[in-house]
């Protein structure tokens, strides 16, 4: 439903147009300092408006705790932190709700929750409530200071020059996706279990509920099926169990192997584009042209690095506390 993790545990809630959209986090340790600066750099990336391409919808996304934190310490007892909502323009939903929008959840949700569903602006399917994903991610690098985890748009529009596929958008009046590169550096072996607790499948689980991720692929990834055994196998050089390559990404057999973990994952375009389209109005039965008003980005993958390093940081911190690795950082 709207919970992930085992010991260390998030749950979402709100909408993208209601009250506010928050975040509780079950399972972090007592006595980890934390205030509400420590989440603001992270916060601050995932922002719109803040470079081209992304949408100029603002707010402020203060992080508001309402427990789990006493004397600017976590009391090991569950976080609950609100983002309240207050740069709204609802109308641009309602001027379009007879045409489901193609790529959003408008149809699905309609038929899933008989039109009960909160529309505006995607409600709770919009990647508004990344917001809090962030949040429980600034606590979770928090918790593991000794680990490095940066991810970046290395490719839009199939281009490199990331400038030049952008503009592609721009010129074309449209959007166009990207693809993002995680690496994450100081992680110890042995995390992780065989078939369906591995490292891979808790990253792809997360990474997936990131709206508009569309694939993931870890170390060399696809480009493994056209390769040798003997090409892409990691030869072990010393005693640590550092590799010559890093074919595999730091993952084998489901378990960290200490080397880099590196993956990377596929942003579709955004779904809410200028462009004319031509779909159904469920009032008339017809299909009909229409545009997308409102405030979108063009390439939403511009703000994604952040929300992939936090979910990335949630699953390894939760790794890291089935490990008992964590006691050593506090």
């Amino acid at each position: 439903m709207n919970s992930f993790g085992r010991l260390f545990r998030i749950s979402i809630f709100g909408e993208s147009h209601g009250e506010c959209v928050g975040i509780t986090i079950d399972g972090c340790p007592a006595g980890l300092s934390l205030s509400p600066d420590d989440l603001l750099p992270d916060l601050e990336r995932r922002k719109g408006g803040k470079q081209k391409g992304t949408t100029p919808r603002q707010e402020e996304d203060y992080p508001i705790f309402k427990s789990g934190v006493f004397n600017g310490k976590t009391t090991g007892f569950p976080i609950t932190i609100l983002f309240e909502n207050k740069n709204t323009r609802s109308e641009d939903y309602n001027k379009q709700r007879s045409i489901p929008r193609p790529g959003h959840a408008d149809w699905v949700a309609h038929q899933k929750f008989g039109g009960n569903e909160d529309y505006r602006g995607g409600g709770h399917f919009s990647g508004r409530l990344t917001t809090g994903i962030v949040a429980a991610g600034a606590i979770a690098k928090k918790l593991m200071t000794s680990l490095s985890i940066h991810a970046q748009v290395i490719e839009i529009g199939g281009d490199k020059d990331l400038e030049k596929g952008l503009q592609k958008a721009i010129d074309a009046k449209d959007s166009v996706g990207g693809i993002i590169e995680c690496r994450v550096n100081g992680l110890p072996d042995g995390l992780g279990e065989p078939y369906f607790d591995s490292i891979e499948s808790a990253l792809a689980h997360i990474v997936f509920a990131i709206p508009a991720v569309r694939g993931v692929e870890f170390g060399t990834g696809f480009a493994a099926a056209k390769m040798f055994g003997s090409q892409h196998n990691d030869a072990i050089e010393n005693r640590e169990g550092k590799t010559r390559s890093n074919h595999a990404g730091g993952v084998v057999g489901g378990i960290s192997n200490g080397n880099e973990l590196i993956f990377r994952l596929a942003v579709k375009p955004t779904s809410s584009t200028p462009k004319e389209q031509n779909s159904l109005n469920w009032d008339t039965g017809a299909t009909e042209d229409f545009s997308i008003k409102g405030r979108h980005d063009l390439c939403v993958a511009l703000r994604a690095p952040v929300i992939v390093e936090a979910v990335t940081a949630i699953v390894l911190a939760d790794f890291m506390l089935l490990e008992q690795k964590i006691k050593r950082v506090l």
